[in-house]
């Protein structure tokens, strides 16, 4: 089934174009070599169109200073940023670089990376129908946009590397539609006897499975490309009992899980109308706020494990932090009916009693994930998420956050 390039998606891809040109790729030969990936929801995320470009613009604003010191003390190579907003121009893309990446933090040096891609997100794009059923079309206008937010772009996603990006084989997922994934999970109205009918047919045959994006984006390093395959899932909570948001949240997932398993992948088609997924050989390396955790939180039970238990990823070794541990005791209430090592969490979630507001409050989860392909080695994994007692901790501080409700993760990987 093919599907046209909008218009916004190839201004984006322009804007990957522009940002990747300046460095020159490395060496073809050479010895393998430890690669440090990714994820942050750093909640670069503002409240009107443009208002992140135009403070990215200028140094000094206090929140990005805080991200952009934490990517510089874990020093990442290759770096996906989840909830930062989309602007067609790439202004706020080449700002955080300019004037915050590439500026000293205290004793953390400057870090730039010479490659950086970003395109559009299905947040904030009207729908034309009433999606969350509530009545009337755009009365809550992010309920009844393809993906939850107030504008175009809200928390969008952006990508940063130190080596070169494969521009021309960059595969982006916007406009992939949910109904088009065999058995899918598609929300059912308790309120009639019909199966999945959440959503009408006619809603169906525009409603997108991303709620932001999904990229294929390949990274040269050395000989070798690794597919940087990043996401961000809704979170799967604010819906009722139709679940609309924990289906598409496990069937977001279920994307990649498809995607690296060639014998599953051939129902996938791309914004240009390419179909299938990864090569049976390719590397691959998954990042994202997947809104899942293993065995707590809202999500579908098993939603994360489709990953996790997959064949193709390596799962030997978990990113880990002595502060979620120490956050997770400390601040009791949910946290102390989890089932999941809190020295695994990577995000810290209201945990308080009575429940807040649109559920009970979840307490400390690990929703951030960096997994590679089985046969890629990890050599080394954390969760960036000090002690109380660490010069640092002021970085992440506790609830309501100075930076951002979650933690920056990585993994280093060898490369041969």
């Amino acid at each position: 089934m093919r599907r046209v390039l909008t218009l916004g998606l190839a201004l984006a891809l322009t804007v990957g174009l522009l940002a990747g040109v300046a460095a020159a790729k490395p060496d073809q030969a050479g010895p393998p070599q430890d690669v440090k990936f990714a994820t942050f929801n750093a909640s670069l995320n503002r409240f009107n169109a443009g208002d992140l470009a135009a403070e990215l613009s200028v140094p000094g604003s206090a929140q990005p200073d805080v991200i952009a010191e934490i990517i510089q003390r874990v020093r990442p190579d290759v770096l996906l940023i989840n909830e930062f907003d989309f602007d067609a121009g790439g202004v706020a893309l080449l700002g955080f670089q300019t004037n915050y990446l590439s500026v000293a933090h205290g004793t953390a040096a400057p870090i730039v990376y010479p490659h950086r891609y970003t395109a559009p997100s299905n947040t904030g794009i009207p729908s034309g129908f009433d999606l969350d059923n509530s009545g009337g079309v755009d009365d809550f206008p992010p309920g009844d946009a393809f993906g939850f937010g107030f504008f175009p772009g809200q928390f969008g996603m952006a990508v940063y590397s130190m080596f070169p990006i494969d521009t021309d084989g960059i595969r982006t997922f916007q406009l992939f539609l949910w109904k088009d994934m065999p058995g899918a999970l598609l929300p059912d109205d308790p309120g009639t006897p019909e199966p999945a009918d959440w959503y009408s047919e006619d809603e169906l045959d525009v409603f997108r499975l991303s709620s932001k994006s999904h990229w294929d984006v390949p990274i040269e390093i050395g000989s070798s490309t690794v597919h940087f395959l990043v996401s961000h899932p809704t979170p799967p909570v604010f819906d009722g009992p139709e679940d609309r948001n924990g289906t598409r949240n496990h069937d977001e997932i279920r994307f990649w899980a498809d995607y690296i398993h060639p014998g599953r992948s051939r129902y996938i088609y791309d914004d240009n109308g390419n179909s299938g997924g990864l090569a049976a050989n390719a590397r691959f390396v998954i990042a994202g706020d997947q809104n899942s955790d293993p065995l707590d939180g809202d999500s579908i039970p098993g939603s994360i494990q489709q990953l996790l238990n997959s064949p193709k990823v390596n799962t030997k070794v978990t990113p880990s932090s002595v502060g979620g541990s120490e956050q997770s005791a400390l601040q009791g209430n949910a946290n102390t009916l989890h089932l999941s090592d809190p020295a695994f969490d990577t995000a810290d979630f209201f945990d308080g009693f009575p429940p807040a507001p649109f559920g009970g409050a979840p307490g400390n989860l690990r929703a951030d994930y960096v997994l590679p392909r089985e046969n890629m080695t990890i050599t080394d994994a954390g969760v960036f998420w000090p002690v109380s007692s660490d010069p640092l901790f002021p970085l992440v501080g506790t609830f309501p956050f100075p930076s951002s409700d979650h933690r920056l993760v990585w993994i280093d990987v060898r490369v041969k």
